[in-house]
């Protein structure tokens, strides 16, 4: 991510001249991925599957997730040139039009990942003071959601430098109650607890085995969202061979406490049990049954300082994206303003001011962070499936290969990170995909307006046909949504 973080040596975290090191990088990745999720995960894993089916899905997304992991790290050494992540790849494989929905899907994910993030710390702040609500969606949350934005933006706005030391610093900070979380759980776990009902044969309203996988499928996607976030801030990396390194290591970090924070807890509370726990800081539910009040009031901390420094990881990545396109003219110019302070100040700007309005939204419409968080994990599938064939047909074309060097481990990193990304697109379903059919069908007007300003061209014959299919969709998920086959948030 953009950083000037003042060290001098890039193995304390930076270079001379500014450039991120592999501690920045690291905490990049795993402050990204490691926000609110972690601590919703056993109410989240647990209201639609049973441990087995759990279990497997952590092993499904753990294959997947590393493959990915592995292609951003390919791609980051063989496209140094692209250094805009996942949109960059989408460009430089499929073409103006693709990469354009990659950049504005990457960015939807991400502001939209953040009004969830806000309404996450109300949630759990309802523990301290009632009026906020559980779910963090009445109007005291929301004033209370709206001023720590804003907050966050002026941060922003006075220079990356701030916002970098802040996001290591508190990434460092969440994993204390995180790892305290899972000692505690760790002793207190039982195991005819965890074993009983382990396939849910014995809940009709789970279904079978596949339909319990299915329904983890978005939710262990959204806890990994930001395994990319050194990929996006790459041109910033002192060292290219950092950012790969700092992938993996962030993701393999990550991988290991999901699935102990998860399968832990199905140790301590039943699955029936888990399921009935209010969707926000269900963490903290469980460790109260283990140690009383005060695991409970330790979480919610935690969360607080976790989702705080995810909202602002999340800031700086959701600007990042549209400033990188702009410049390229995928977007219109204004998103690619800085202001004195070197700061992205005009995708910000637009970027937050999104946030607020749907932040308003989530007041009226009474949403909720599920949902808000699925409709992020979908709209994101397409930079991440785009990355995994782009990876692919590099290796299989021998593009950026160089004579007799072996691909046949390329081919398969990158097939099988395409096939996870197609299979997450069958999971999400049709509803969420609908949904986002929308939101990318409003951006169309904005690809237009930017390629109509460069006097380029807008769409090729193939693209113009993609694009009418996708507004098409649109027209039938505004169809839907208006006699209510399918709800909005």
């Amino acid at each position: 991510m953009p950083a000037d973080i003042g060290a001098t040596d890039v193995k304390q975290g930076g270079s001379a001249s500014g450039k991120l090191g592999l501690l920045p990088l690291t905490a990049l990745v795993v402050g990204s991925m490691i926000g609110g999720g972690v601590f919703s995960l056993p109410q989240n894993m647990a209201r639609g599957a049973s441990a087995g089916a759990v279990t497997i899905g952590w092993l499904i997304t753990g294959i997947g997730m590393l493959a990915l992991a592995f292609v951003y790290r390919n791609l980051s050494t063989r496209k140094p040139t692209l250094d805009a992540g996942p949109y960059s790849y989408a460009r430089a494989g499929f073409g103006n039009f693709v990469g354009f929905n990659s950049a504005w899907g990457y960015w939807l994910s991400a502001w939209l990942g953040n009004v969830s993030y806000a309404v996450l710390i109300f949630g759990a702040l309802s523990y301290f003071y009632a009026p906020f609500g559980e779910e963090g969606n009445t109007w005291q949350a929301i004033v209370g959601a709206s001023i720590a934005l804003w907050l966050v933006h002026a941060l922003v706005l006075m220079g990356i430098r701030q916002a970098a030391v802040v996001n290591t610093i508190t990434t460092i900070a969440k994993l204390g109650p995180i790892f305290l979380f899972i000692v505690l759980v760790f002793v207190a776990f039982n195991m005819p607890t965890f074993e009983l009902d382990f396939w849910g044969t014995e809940s009709l309203s789970l279904g079978s085995i596949t339909t319990q996988v299915q329904s983890t499928m978005l939710v262990t996607l959204w806890v990994f969202i930001g395994i990319e976030g050194a990929s996006v801030g790459s041109a910033r990396a002192a060292k290219r061979s950092d950012i790969g390194k700092a992938t993996i290591l962030g993701f393999v970090s990550v991988l290991l406490v999901y699935m102990l924070v998860s399968l832990l807890s199905l140790g301590v509370m039943s699955q029936p049990e888990l399921a009935q726990l209010p969707a926000a800081a269900s963490m903290a539910n469980v460790l109260e049954s283990v140690v009383g009040p005060w695991g409970s009031v330790l979480v919610r901390i935690g969360l607080v300082i976790s989702v705080a420094g995810a909202f602002l990881s999340w800031t700086l990545l959701a600007a990042e994206i549209p400033f990188r396109a702009a410049q390229e003219g995928m977007l219109p110019a204004f998103f690619a303003v800085e202001n004195e302070n070197g700061s992205p100040s005009g995708a910000l700007w637009i970027t937050n001011i999104c946030v607020q309005v749907v932040l308003i939204v989530t007041l009226y419409a009474n949403s909720t962070y599920l949902a808000l968080f699925y409709i992020a994990s979908t709209a994101i599938l397409v930079p991440y499936v785009f990355s995994g064939a782009y990876a692919l047909k590099l290796a299989l074309t021998g593009e950026s290969y160089g004579p007799g060097e072996g691909r046949g481990m390329d081919i398969a990193i990158g097939g099988l990170a395409t096939v996870y990304g197609a299979w997450l697109v069958y999971a999400a379903g049709p509803a969420y995909l609908l949904m986002c059919a929308i939101l990318y069908a409003v951006g169309i007007p904005l690809y237009i307006w930017a390629r109509s300003a460069n006097r380029e061209r807008a769409f090729t014959g193939a693209e113009l046909l993609t694009a009418l299919v996708l507004v098409g969709a649109a027209v039938v998920a505004a169809y839907l949504m208006w006699t209510g086959v399918i709800s909005a948030l």
